[in-house]
């Protein structure tokens, strides 16, 4: 694995091998419930404009803010499960990277919700997101 592909190491049930995360080039390079930051290739993330697809935008918010909500949610237990996501796309994107940043909103023991700030490589935001975790018990074997 390359250091660039590594990122952070995540708990387990957090790895992204095999994943959509994994799929899409998404490397997480910070997680901790207060800040949880990756970076997502434009390349092979685009619609048939050649433009970063608003639907990779919306997968990297959700993946940020569903480890921050699941790195907390362990606290007591539980495990997060993404109950709502809005996103408003400001810009477009063509090549490079893109940078997410999740920030809580609110830390609860029942719901989390993380503000997800989008921007290119000339530090240009492109997307702005929240989402909404739920925390409920962990199933058996999680």
């Amino acid at each position: 694995m390359t250091e660039e592909k590594a990122g952070v190491k995540l708990p387990p049930g957090m790895l992204p091998e095999g994943t959509l995360l994994d799929l899409m080039g998404i490397v997480v390079t910070e997680a901790t419930p207060e800040r949880i930051v990756a970076t997502m290739p434009v390349k092979g993330n685009v619609q048939p404009y050649g433009l970063l697809h608003g639907g990779a935008s919306c997968v990297l918010a959700e993946s940020l803010g569903s480890i921050g909500s699941a790195l907390h949610a362990a606290a007591y237990g539980k495990v997060a499960v993404g109950v709502d996501i809005n996103a408003t796309h400001h810009r477009a994107v063509r090549d490079g990277r893109v940078t997410g940043v999740a920030t809580p909103i609110y830390l609860g023991r029942t719901t989390t919700s993380y503000e997800v700030v989008i921007t290119d490589e000339r530090d240009k935001r492109v997307c702005t997101a929240r989402i909404t975790c739920q925390l409920i018990q962990a199933p058996p074997g999680a």
